[in-house]
């Protein structure tokens, strides 16, 4: 059928609801049925601290400051909790130099968010300032929830001050860790205002993107997400700190009533589409799965996320059945025949 015959048909209602609505068409909400697990397979609950009015004396009181708003939390049984950019070290009195506190994990400071995570089985991005042959980084320490260091993202764009303060850049490639519920990247503050990292972590495969700052980011981390079809998850010395879903829409963020924590899970089975063609198979794949599978359409960018309801769906399985390319490959495929085509 051609595109326009398609949402002519739509608008008379043969399609209603599920091309040009720029919501959900089904829910756990909105349709009956038998009812869902408490907990989906790859649903990731995460938290994410911003240090807006929280203050003290040293880094050492930070810390504890730090450790007591988490506690504060454990009772969502946070899959991961990201803090802000080198946290230990701003809203402090005390002056301090980075040679005297960087450190080489496990050190005095990441050992103790160690065993935070190890107590309370959760992953923390704990982002402070490290060293290694001499040389000093802003950096975000991945720790799992065994207390155990995956790995440490350096941040790649520094600033002039930082670089001034003998801040060495990071790797222009940057780190991904595997997780136990998916893969996961960081970038860092005024990594925002470059396009590499965020790409390569795209074609690294992370599906979470972590980005602990000095400031909220606003528009750009929305932007951040869409672009790049991976959550992305600010934490902020100062201002906002937000979780943003595939789409860039905001799931849950700080504010006025939330102080200090946004706290909020995100489900990662599910597939970002290019709406046309594939809208033409939405009606069949409701008509099988119902209410197991929740596709939301946005008419205007026409895009359409595919998401899977039921620990019994798999999103891939539903690709290959209905034959639907993810947007990824949608763009893919549509570039070779185009390279081909020019070549010819």
């Amino acid at each position: 059928m051609e595109r326009r015959n398609f949402i002519r048909n739509s608008t008379l209602g043969l399609g209603a609801g599920i091309a040009l609505t720029p919501s959900s068409v089904f829910s756990a909400s909105n349709v009956s049925g038998e009812p869902l697990a408490s907990k989906l397979p790859r649903e990731v609950w995460i938290a994410t601290l911003t240090l807006t009015k929280i203050d003290a004396a040293n880094y050492q009181d930070m810390v504890e400051e730090v450790l007591g708003h988490m506690a504060d939390i454990v009772n969502y049984k946070p899959d991961v909790i990201c803090l802000p950019e080198i946290f230990p070290f701003f809203h402090i009195s005390e002056k301090i130099s980075i040679a005297e506190v960087a450190e080489q994990p496990l050190g005095k400071i990441t050992s103790r968010f160690a065993e935070f995570a190890r107590k309370h089985k959760t992953y923390i991005i704990c982002p402070l300032y490290t060293v290694e042959n001499g040389r000093y980084y802003n950096a975000a320490v991945v720790i799992d929830r065994e207390g155990k260091v995956l790995g440490e993202y350096r941040k790649t764009h520094t600033t002039e001050g930082e670089m001034g303060k003998g801040i060495t850049p990071g790797p222009l490639e940057p780190p991904v860790f595997k997780t136990d519920f998916g893969i996961i990247g960081v970038q860092i503050c005024f990594d925002l205002e470059w396009n590499d990292g965020w790409e390569q972590l795209k074609e690294k495969g992370a599906e979470i993107v972590f980005f602990p700052s000095a400031y909220s980011g606003g528009k750009a981390i929305n932007t951040r997400a869409w672009q790049n079809k991976y959550c992305v998850v600010s934490s902020t010395l100062n201002g906002t700190a937000k979780i943003c879903d595939v789409t860039g829409e905001e799931i849950a963020k700080t504010g006025f009533w939330d102080k200090y924590w946004a706290i909020a899970p995100l489900n990662l089975e599910k597939a970002f589409l290019h709406t046309w063609p594939y809208v033409r198979k939405f009606k069949d794949i409701h008509a099988k799965y119902g209410r197991k599978v929740k596709i939301t359409n946005f008419s205007e960018e026409e895009w359409s996320i595919i998401e899977s309801l039921s620990p019994e769906v798999k999103i891939a399985d539903i690709l290959e059945e209905f034959d639907l390319k993810t947007h990824k490959d949608h763009i893919q495929s549509a570039t070779d025949m185009q390279r081909k085509l020019r070549k010819g």
